[in-house]
Parts: C-alpha cells; sequence; structure tokens
C-alpha cells in the first residue's frame, strides 16, 4: 500500500477539483481554485529541484507552507493572497474529511487581513431611472436595436440584485410563481441556490422581452439561457460586460459609475436602496445571497454615512458655526 507521505499533491488536487465541481460553481471559480493551487506547489517544487508533478505530501509542512506562502505574497494583492490560503484551507479540509491527512496545517499559515470593500452604488439620486428611461428609447445610432433586452439587463440588476454570473445562468424558466408571488430562481455564488421576490413591474419587464424575442427568433423554451445576443446565441462575460457599459454611455451616466464596479454597482445600487428604504442586514444578506452578514451590515452603514453627509450640508448648520 502506497504511504501517504508518498502521494503525490496534483493527484489529490484533481480528486478536490472533481469534488467541487460536483457542487457545480462557475468555470470561473474552478480555475481560481486550479491556479492558487498549482502557483503554490510550484513554489514549493523549486527549492527541491523537483518538478511539480514530484511534489508529494511528505514534502507539504507548516514550515514549507509558510514559506511558500511568503513567496506568494510578494507583489500580490492581499485579497488575491487571501483567496489563495482559502483555496489551500479548503483543499486541506477536504484531505482530512477523506482521511487522507490526519490534520490541517493552515492554521499555522499566516493569511493576510481583507477588510470588506465598500458597496460602490451609482452616484446621483435619479441615476438609476435616468439609465433605465434612456435604455428603453431605441437608439437608431444602432445597428440593430434592441432595448427590450437592454432593460431587462438592468433591471434584474437594479431591481433583484443579481450578479454578471447569476444574469447568465437564468433559463428562461427562472421566473415562477403565481401572479402576485413571482420570484426568480438564481443559482447563486458558490452553488448557493437563492429565490429572490421580484415585483409586477420587473415580471412586466421580463415578459416584454420574452416576446420581443419570440418575434425575433420564435419558440423559446423554458430551459434556454434567458439572455441572448443579437444572433439568438447565449451572452457570454464578456458581450454582458460591453452591453452595460454601452447602456452606460447611451444613457450620459458613465461618471456616475464607480471604477471598477460597472454591472455590480447596479447591484450595490439595488442594496444601497434596500438599507436607505429600511430593511435590516439580515434581509439584505438573503436577497442578495451574501455568505457573511458582516459584508450586508456594509450598506447599512454607508447609508449611515450618506445621512450624516445630507445634515452636514444644511445650511443652517453651517450658519451655527459663525455664531460666537
Amino acid at each position: 500500500m502506497q504511504d501517504e507521505q508518498d502521494i503525490p499533491v496534483e493527484s489529490l488536487v484533481e480528486e478536490f477539483l472533481g469534488a467541487r465541481a460536483v457542487q457545480k460553481p462557475s468555470q470561473h471559480t474552478l480555475l481560481a481554485y486550479r491556479r492558487d493551487l498549482t502557483a503554490v506547489l510550484r513554489i514549493i517544487a523549486e527549492p527541491l529541484d523537483v518538478s511539480i508533478e514530484d511534489v508529494t505530501l511528505g514534502h507539504l509542512s507548516p514550515r514549507s507552507l509558510r514559506s511558500a506562502f511568503a513567496a506568494f505574497a510578494a507583489g500580490r494583492a492581499p485579497a488575491s493572497v487571501y483567496r489563495a490560503w482559502s483555496t489551500w484551507n479548503s483543499f486541506y479540509g477536504f484531505l482530512v474529511v477523506d482521511g487522507v491527512v490526519a490534520g490541517n496545517p493552515m492554521p499555522a499559515v499566516g493569511k493576510p487581513r481583507v477588510s470588506v470593500p465598500s458597496p460602490k452604488p451609482l452616484r446621483g439620486e435619479d441615476t438609476p431611472e435616468q439609465l433605465l428611461e434612456a435604455v428603453s428609447r431605441a437608439d437608431e445610432r444602432q445597428r440593430d436595436p434592441w432595448p427590450e433586452r437592454d432593460v431587462v439587463v438592468l433591471a434584474l440588476a437594479l431591481c433583484a440584485g443579481l450578479r454578471l454570473s447569476e444574469l447568465l445562468a437564468l433559463r428562461t424558466g427562472s421566473v415562477v410563481g403565481r401572479p402576485g408571488e413571482r420570484r426568480v430562481e438564481v443559482a447563486g455564488k458558490g452553488g448557493r441556490p437563492r429565490s429572490v421576490p421580484i415585483e409586477p413591474e420587473l415580471d412586466a419587464v421580463v415578459a416584454r422581452y420574452v416576446e420581443s424575442r419570440q418575434v425575433r427568433f420564435g419558440r423559446v423554451r423554458p430551459d434556454d439561457a434567458l439572455l441572448v445576443d443579437r444572433r439568438g446565441e447565449p451572452l457570454r462575460r464578456g458581450g454582458l460586460q460591453y452591453l452595460v457599459q454601452s447602456c452606460f454611455r447611451r444613457a450620459g451616466v458613465s461618471d456616475r459609475v464607480p471604477r471598477g464596479a460597472q454591472l455590480h454597482a447596479l447591484r450595490h445600487t439595488f442594496a444601497t436602496r434596500l438599507a436607505e428604504d429600511g430593511a435590516n442586514a439580515s434581509e439584505i444578506m438573503r436577497l442578495l445571497g451574501h455568505a457573511s452578514l458582516t459584508t450586508s451590515q456594509g450598506y447599512i452603514e454607508v447609508t449611515a454615512a450618506q445621512q450624516r453627509a445630507a445634515v452636514r450640508a444644511n445650511r443652517t448648520n453651517r450658519a451655527l458655526g459663525t455664531l460666537h
């Protein structure tokens, strides 16, 4: 029987990725797992003067992992190092459960502190309404305008808080329920499903889009991808990102989109408005599919900061400062 210390780590990585694939994460997530595991293994292999295929469990120890992560962290953002640490922690958790190793050495490997990023909603009180109004009108400058499709993309992000990957995963049968109780079934991050209630107005926007699609391409089946391009093919990541950027340009609001946010700014706008209208962190967590309540709490705190800024702008407060 093969000693566990002689087991090639690369074969265990394949088993780990196979087990994760059953949970149906996005292809992007699986690639990130592989990239993080392989990068650290490559660093471990280098001083041993062996190929990555020859690294075995016997080569892995708290000391070698600490050294490898120190080298891995050089020139990388803390968030990237934290993600790699989490991947290795999950990998070792898998090995412990399968009885391949007795314990997880990752707690002995330092990880950077990563602050929760601040929400980045669209700037401007009426920007979402202005955006939807502008995009709902056919733009004759476009070669093949399709306002119904463009509006449904924006509306699902602004009024249901969907991520880019979640939008791409939607089927035409994802909107379900009786009138007045309609909801969209979402394949969330990390394979976590959730159900988001939708109001009649958003339901009508989806229905108009599906009708316009039937006119263009014929019958639509419930298991077809909901969002398609102008040739009737399922939208892909780059195409959806370009579509959203194009909508911002056509509406003249590109300068109100936080840098690096793009479609995520629409999701953040949804969450921020929920907080402004009184939703608590637990409700926001469920609607957005957050894994941590801390992330959802950030929207409440941003709202409080916005309220403080509004009070500070009051001219009477400034007048008080002139009194002696």
